[in-house]
Formats: structure tokens, C-alpha cells, sequence
């Protein structure tokens, strides 16, 4: 049972990371309250806007398929299932923090909630193996 609760946890983990594409990918109308507005406080300089939004959308997806493909090895019981929650977990982090705006406003939308979880199941992962 617990091994299902998991699976499910990490695939709505992954399927959140679906929003941030939106959001890159402007199909809907930015408000405030939505969370990332497009800017990063790495790469907005070095980047234009369609290149840090195209990066931004193929990272995000990178890590919503990720941690679907993980959620199927937990279902499955895979040997692999870890490192792929591993994996998926930092590519997540890594998004989070190079896309974050550098504001501390609406920080929870930002992926604050998002980054506590990724830590979660890094160590929940490597207390378990």
C-alpha cells in the first residue's frame, strides 16, 4: 500500500511541473498569483525571453516525464525507480532554482513547496536504499 501512496506522490509531483510549461509556454495570461513569470535571475541577462522560456519549457517537461516514467517503476516495483526519483528530483531542483525570478513575493508559487519535496525524496530515496 505504501508503495502505491508513492507512486501516486511522485506522479502528481511530476504532473505539477506541466503548470510551469504553461507558464513558459504562455497559454494563459499571467497573473501574479500564478507563480514563475517568465524571468530568471541567472539567465534573463544572458538569455532573450524565447530562449529562456523554450529552455524553461524543455527542463520542465524533462522533469514531468521523469518523474511519470519514476512513478510507473514504483508502481512496478522496478530496481531502477530511485535513480530515476534521484534523477528527476534534481533536474526539478535545478529548474526551480535557475528559473526562480530572485523575488521573495509568491515565493511558495515560485516552487518553494516544490523544492521541500524534491529534498523530501532525495533523502527519503537515499534512507531507503
Amino acid at each position: 500500500m505504501l508503495r502505491y501512496l508513492l507512486g501516486v506522490f511522485v506522479l502528481l509531483h511530476g504532473w505539477v511541473h506541466v503548470w510551469y510549461i504553461v507558464l513558459a509556454r504562455r497559454w494563459v495570461e499571467y497573473r501574479p498569483e500564478m507563480g514563475w513569470d517568465g524571468q530568471s535571475w541567472l539567465l534573463s541577462g544572458a538569455l532573450g525571453d524565447a530562449a529562456l522560456r523554450g529552455l524553461a519549457t524543455v527542463v520542465y517537461a524533462l522533469s514531468a516525464v521523469a518523474f511519470t516514467v519514476a512513478a510507473i517503476g514504483v508502481f512496478t516495483a522496478a530496481g531502477w525507480w530511485r535513480t530515476l526519483v534521484l534523477t528527476a528530483a534534481a533536474i526539478s531542483t535545478l529548474a526551480i532554482l535557475v528559473f526562480w525570478d530572485g523575488g521573495s513575493s509568491s515565493i511558495v508559487q515560485k516552487g518553494l513547496v516544490g523544492l521541500v519535496v524534491n529534498v523530501v525524496l532525495i533523502v527519503g530515496v537515499l534512507l531507503s536504499w
